[in-house]
């Protein structure tokens, strides 16, 4: 186990995935999401188990970012199904907010606020209109800042770098207590240690409290290092690849959709595919 700077564990990133015992808890049935005269995803269709992270993947303007919105209840799709314990996931934004905890790419303001104050954001979906946090909302939160931020406790998030907002910005989500985590770009601003950090506690969560995460990201090779299992759209938003990193991550695959020549080998020390640019600059 890895240990940052921070002094908080980090789970060493490429471990084999967890074994599930239970059956099927998050299925999303051939979702198509219409924005204006664009057709943003077709028939995307994907499934995550309990103690999962499933990597969204693809280039720009693929639609990972509407696919999570529409799961967390932001965007209104034009078709498909989104079901929780084979039931669908309900339409009262509160009620879903209870089951699907969604943190946007980019969350910015808030700068005046702590990290408590933060996190309590995420107990929103249990107080009633204007209430007062209880006693059982508070420990929700403590023990989220305790797991993810215990050192930062008492801070401003103006006051903080990028990594450790980033961080901070967790035990909003976590507080919650919903056993479904959309993680939206979460490390696409920071560098390459504090990008396996924030991924290393997403998977720990993950596995420790039995979650089902979905986290769109960019790069591959530390997605292909953190997932289970993936979700590959192409530029149509349509399915390019799903399943295994195995079975994503291959040349071909990513050639087509990426439409640059690609290397796929396996990493030195854990054998996950990694996927090489064979890009030529010119001189």
């Amino acid at each position: 186990m890895a240990t940052p700077a921070s002094g908080y564990p980090v789970p060493t990133l490429g471990s084999a995935p967890p074994s599930h015992s239970s059956f099927l808890m998050l299925e999303v049935r051939s979702l198509s999401v219409q924005l204006g005269a664009r057709q943003v995803l077709r028939e995307v269709s994907v499934t995550a188990a309990r103690g999962e992270i499933c990597a969204v993947l693809g280039p720009n303007g693929s639609g990972k970012s509407t696919l999570l919105r529409s799961m967390a209840g932001l965007i209104v799709p034009s078709g498909g199904d989104i079901l929780w314990e084979e039931k669908p996931l309900p339409r009262d934004k509160r009620e879903r907010a209870r089951l699907v905890a969604f943190l946007p790419q980019g969350v910015g303001g808030g700068s005046e606020l702590s990290v408590e104050e933060m996190a309590m954001l995420g107990r929103t979906p249990h107080l009633p209109s204007y209430g007062t946090p209880t006693p059982l909302d508070r420990v929700a939160v403590e023990n989220a800042i305790a797991r993810i931020a215990p050192d930062l406790r008492g801070r401003k998030l103006g006051e903080l770098s990028g990594g450790q907002r980033q961080r901070a910005l967790l035990p909003r989500v976590i507080a919650t207590g919903a056993p479904v985590l959309l993680l939206d770009e979460p490390v696409s601003a920071l560098d390459v240690r504090f990008q396996h950090e924030i991924l290393g506690l997403v998977r720990q969560i993950t596995r420790e409290e039995n979650l089902v995460s979905l986290v769109s990201l960019h790069g591959l090779n530390l997605a292909a290092l953190v997932a289970d299992s993936m979700l590959l759209l192409d530029s149509n938003g349509q399915v390019a690849a799903r399943g295994s990193v195995q079975e994503v991550m291959r040349a071909e695959t990513l050639e087509r959709v990426y439409e640059m020549p690609m290397r796929v080998s396996p990493h030195p020390e854990s054998g996950v595919p990694q996927a090489q640019s064979l890009w030529k600059f010119e001189e």
